[in-house]
């Protein structure tokens, strides 16, 4: 979530900051119930 927040608050871009998140988290943990979950709810 840090990352996710971290790269938010640079490009305002929610989906763009999910994705770095997930990709950043996949490298760390490439087991999909790891990061799979994570998931965008409303306007994007």
């Amino acid at each position: 979530m840090v990352k996710f927040y971290e790269t938010l608050d640079r490009t305002g871009n929610r989906a763009r900051s999910l994705r770095a998140a997930m990709l950043e988290t996949m490298q760390q943990h490439p087991n999909p119930r790891d990061w799979a979950a994570f998931t965008l709810i409303g306007e994007t």
